[in-house]
């Protein structure tokens, strides 16, 4: 199965070479940490020592590493020094965001799923467990994990709606490579039902509940300071839009604009190879805007502000009288709603949201977040400063604050996924004998 399976990722990446080149020349996507990504273990990423024991953690970007990022720094207050935790991404932005968190030294790009590439980090770095996020079902991962005797958790697991059916295809498959992960923490019972259905043996599934709840509150940045002074009216951020979303939004925006003079709209793109892109769109709309790059403290009233910048966006979202959250006008399956909720804003978003769907069906079943009609986009969004909303507001900050303990649960499942061999290992493996 894994020689087929290799020959095959192989042949695809092949033909889709092309893709991959373009990405990497035109937006410097791929092409950072290509070397890691075949194999190359980095001089800043040192050997584990005998001493220490050794945890790999996986989170492919930003939004993961967000999540597991208060998992990592509990874990690491509580084993001590003699743990060491290293962290891997497959994104650039993901990349950056996890070397600030966990320092250079920690953190490297994930090889791709082939033994050669593989081999030498679980030979450098010898974990005694590989804690995954989400749904990072890479077979030859899996097995070598398992061959080097490292205990494998999937945290904040879930199956979107839209990888429930290519999942469920391929469980035939699929099974064998599940067999490798020791436990599943799920952050729904939908997912842990999905996990179990595409070969999850339901014995290893646990609900944990979703650590995005449990991500720390963004510091005021010295943009939120800055942003105070030049704002004297209602403020929209529109987060996370993705291509096709801001064409739509513009209507709305003149119409705004056109109701309070006063108004300042935040618009920052979720990509950042999309930044010429949308500044390019402002430009031929007309109206009045400027790019946070270069942007001096100046007024904002009357004005867009592009946010073309990375990290900076859940900070700027204290500052709302109201979101918007993108990805969701178009089918892209949404993006994390938790960051405006927290500081209790009116949030809106369309109706494409599959990616978080457990999140919006918490919120909707308390009136706390409002799906826009994609055909009435204008309408909604012009009316978002009034009072009505501010009460939706509220109710989101309250939904937020009661849905805790995800960390915890985390925290208690991977303290047994550690001592695994000597209590809960030996009962799968005779399960499945």
């Amino acid at each position: 199965m894994y020689l087929i399976y290799s020959g095959a990722l192989a042949l695809l990446l092949l033909l889709t070479s092309p893709y991959w080149i373009w990405q990497a020349v035109r937006h410097g996507k791929y092409w950072a940490g290509f070397s890691e990504r075949m194999g190359n273990v980095p001089a800043r990423l040192r050997a584990t020592r005998v001493d220490e024991n050794c945890i790999w953690v996986h989170a492919v970007s930003v939004g993961e590493v967000i999540a597991v990022t208060p998992l990592v720094r509990s874990m690491s207050t509580k084993l001590g020094t003699r743990w060491r935790i290293v962290v891997s991404t497959t994104t650039m932005t993901g990349q950056d965001l996890a070397r600030k968190a966990f320092g250079e030294e920690n953190v490297f790009y994930v090889p791709l799923d082939f033994a050669f590439a593989l081999r030498p980090f679980f030979e450098r770095l010898r974990p005694r467990a590989m804690i995954l996020a989400e749904t990072e079902f890479w077979p030859n991962m899996l097995r070598l994990a398992h061959e080097k005797n490292a205990n494998v958790a999937v945290v904040n697991a879930r199956i979107s709606d839209r990888s429930f059916p290519r999942y469920r295809a391929f469980r035939g498959l699929l099974r064998k490579a599940l067999r490798n992960i020791d436990l599943f923490l799920a952050q729904s019972d939908a997912d842990r039902e999905r996990l179990i259905v595409i070969g999850a043996d339901s014995a290893r599934v646990q609900v944990s509940g979703n650590l995005k709840f449990e991500a720390p509150a963004a510091k005021t940045s010295d943009l939120v300071t800055q942003l105070r002074s030049a704002i004297s009216g209602p403020v929209l951020v529109c987060g996370s839009t993705v291509a096709g979303e801001e064409e739509l939004l513009l209507p709305a925006l003149w119409r705004i604009f056109a109701g309070s003079a006063s108004a300042t709209v935040i618009l920052a793109p979720r990509h950042p190879e999309r930044f010429p892109a949308v500044t390019e769109l402002l430009q031929s709309s007309g109206l009045n805007f400027t790019k946070r790059s270069g942007w001096r403290g100046e007024p904002l009233a009357g004005k867009i502000l592009l946010l073309d910048s990375i990290g900076e966006l859940a900070a700027v979202y204290e500052l709302a009288t109201a979101a918007f959250v993108g990805g969701s006008l178009v089918p892209r399956g949404g993006h994390n709603i938790l960051e405006p909720a927290r500081f209790g804003k009116p949030i809106f978003v369309g109706p494409y949201t599959q990616n978080f769907r457990d999140i919006i069906a918490i919120f909707s079943q308390a009136d706390a977040v409002r799906v826009i009609d994609s055909t009435k986009v204008t309408d909604e969004l012009a009316s978002v400063f009034g009072e009505k909303w501010r009460a939706m507001g509220e109710r989101g900050r309250a939904v937020f604050m009661a849905q805790s303990g995800a960390l915890q649960r985390t925290l208690d499942g991977v303290e047994v996924l550690l001592w695994m061999p000597s209590t809960i290992k030996a009962r799968y493996q005779q399960v499945e004998k």
